[in-house]
């Protein structure tokens, strides 16, 4: 916005002089983390019907220091094609519109087909990024030669809050015969106490930093997940072809989460459940996945089926069966809503 008392050259001017600040900036944080000053960063996101949350994560790109990033916005079949106004309000982006939704795999694959960056940083667009987070993620490259893929730390978007909730600071394995692990850090208030970049079993799907050479080697994000789980499945194929799997909490986001399916929405509940099932399909011997399969049928079944019983809730029991049953006995058992 022009300054009140400014005529138009003197505005002209310190747009200049901000524009000079900036590029400085960039050059002083690259040579900060010992960031080749070649390296591109590809910056990508999906949008599905959340064109204003979308835009909050375009500001904080746009807040950063560093800004040698293309920025890739893909529209996974909105019911409202806003990537025009995006467009406006961010002229150097590149928007892409897709008639079908992908999904979250398929929308980002769709964005690194577009993309130039030597890494590519994948950001739900319900997130906000910090400064330094960028070069930070980059710098992690630089010092692990083998690395992979890397997440930062990500809070738990609470404005209000002078102290910050953490959502992830890494993870442990699924366990063989549950399917389940826990997040580390998860709801503790951060103190510091995670400020050592480290390994971990799986970088998480909000923000992800890879290099290109990984994609070109392991291919893109499994299609198949549709929405859910595919970042554990990614993070063991990448593990697998000989790279490590990283956490660096010193680069951070944070993420409103769940803003764009709906807290435990039936959207939720049968993505996660399909999808922790076909996770251990794919990544665990056979042996582990017929405990695995027992305890679903013995355990988790029951217990899910008397709770959605009691509150008569049995559309959302319909949905339980229906992601069970795609994998057990075939693939016609779909989501509808």
């Amino acid at each position: 916005m022009q300054p009140r008392y400014c005529t138009l050259i003197q505005y002209r001017i310190l747009l200049h002089y901000e524009h000079i600040a900036s590029w400085i900036q960039s050059k002083t944080i690259r040579t900060i983390f010992q960031i080749d000053k070649s390296t591109k960063i590809s910056i990508i996101t999906v949008n599905y019907n959340q064109a204003e949350v979308t835009l909050e994560l375009l500001a904080s790109i746009k807040r950063q220091s560093f800004q040698d990033v293309e920025v890739i916005v893909v529209d996974n079949a909105s019911r409202e094609n806003r990537l025009p106004e995006l467009k406006v309000a961010y002229p150097d982006i590149i928007t892409i519109r897709s008639e079908e939704n992908l999904g979250f795999s398929g929308g980002n694959n769709l964005g690194i087909e577009s993309s130039t960056g030597d890494f590519l940083f994948f950001v739900n667009n319900d997130a906000e990024i910090l400064e330094g987070t960028i070069p930070k993620l980059l710098a992690c490259f630089e010092r692990v030669p083998k690395l992979g893929i890397v997440s930062p730390m990500i809070h738990y978007y609470q404005p209000e809050k002078e102290e910050k909730m953490i959502q992830y600071a890494g993870t442990v394995p699924l366990h063989a015969i549950t399917g389940r692990n826990f997040t580390i850090g998860k709801f503790e208030i951060d103190r510091g106490q995670y400020n050592e970049a480290k390994p971990t079993a799986h970088v998480h799907g909000a923000a992800m930093m890879v290099k290109r050479e990984v994609i070109e080697k392991v291919g893109g994000m499994p299609e198949e997940f549709f929405l859910y789980y595919e970042e554990l499945d990614w993070s063991d194929q990448i593990r697998r072809a000989g790279f490590e799997v990283y956490i660096e909490p010193n680069a951070k986001i944070y993420h409103k989460e769940s803003v764009s399916v709906g807290k435990q929405s039936d959207l939720q509940i049968y993505y996660t459940t399909r999808n922790r099932i076909y996770y251990m399909r794919r990544n665990k011997k056979a042996w582990e996945f017929a405990l695995f399969s027992l305890y679903i049928f013995a355990v988790m079944l029951p217990r899910h089926a008397f709770g959605f019983i009691r509150r008569g809730q049995f559309k959302k029991l319909s949905i339980l069966w229906r992601a069970i049953a795609w994998n057990y006995f075939g693939k016609r058992f779909t989501f509808s809503k």
